[in-house]
């Protein structure tokens, strides 16, 4: 495993006005995240870790403080180069599996690429994603022909096709019962094993368990770093 990090944050902070007054979401939050590692973010509603989850996903810009993702500082870079990075470098996976209804799973996963590669190449990098989860059979079915598991493995097939640097996982396993959630898990294990560089939230400490380490919010703060 490199010791060079993929992500490494200082004092970053966010902050946002609520009538006259600030609420500030997150608080001096200094970390680092190597090649390889599985993370997981664990939290009370309320501690910060979706709006971490937007800074280092390059959907939100800090109010304060520093991200660097692959050596590059995030934080001064335009929407466009955000949006750019955030394409190239980043995969997605969302508890609620956010796939477009009227495309099928193949449709739904080489989306990502569509934005710089033509149409073939897109659809090819997409079977071999959907063949890497256990799904090349369903590749032309269309999200509500799928279960919740199988579902999860589409995003997770979309989220690997541009081969991002990092994994971010928001509740993974939240919409789905505990042995689906253990076959996804399984599989995220599977792509740790293999290199992936994964950062989890979760509020199962079952499911953290599974993590290299884990990492803890409370009010905006990073309070404990457990092994």
């Amino acid at each position: 495993m490199s010791t060079l990090p993929i992500i490494a944050t200082e004092n970053l902070s966010r902050a946002y006005p609520m009538g006259t007054a600030t609420v500030q979401a997150l608080r001096a939050v200094t970390l680092a995240i190597n090649a390889g590692e599985f993370v997981a973010l664990m939290g009370s509603s309320g501690s910060g870790k979706s709006t971490l989850l937007h800074l280092l996903g390059c959907l939100e810009t800090p109010t304060a403080g520093s991200y660097q993702l692959e050596g590059r500082e995030v934080s001064t870079l335009s929407k466009d180069e955000r949006a750019r990075l955030r394409n190239e470098r980043i995969g997605f996976i969302f508890q609620n599996f956010n796939l477009l209804p009227r495309l099928s799973a193949l449709e739904n996963v080489a989306l990502p690429l569509l934005y710089r590669r033509d149409a073939g190449e897109a659809h090819h990098r997409a079977s071999q994603a959907l063949r890497r989860v256990g799904l090349a059979e369903r590749a032309e079915h269309r999200p509500n022909a799928l279960s919740g598991g199988e579902r999860q493995r589409v995003a997770i097939a979309r989220a690997l096709v541009a081969q991002p640097a990092i994994l971010l996982a928001d509740e993974p396993t939240g919409n789905l019962d505990s042995v689906t959630g253990g076959e996804i898990m399984a599989l995220l294990m599977e792509l740790s094993h293999e290199g992936s560089t994964i950062l989890m939230v979760t509020h199962d400490a079952q499911i953290a368990a599974h993590a290299h380490r884990c990492l803890r919010l409370r009010d905006g703060q990073l309070v404990t770093e457990a092994a």
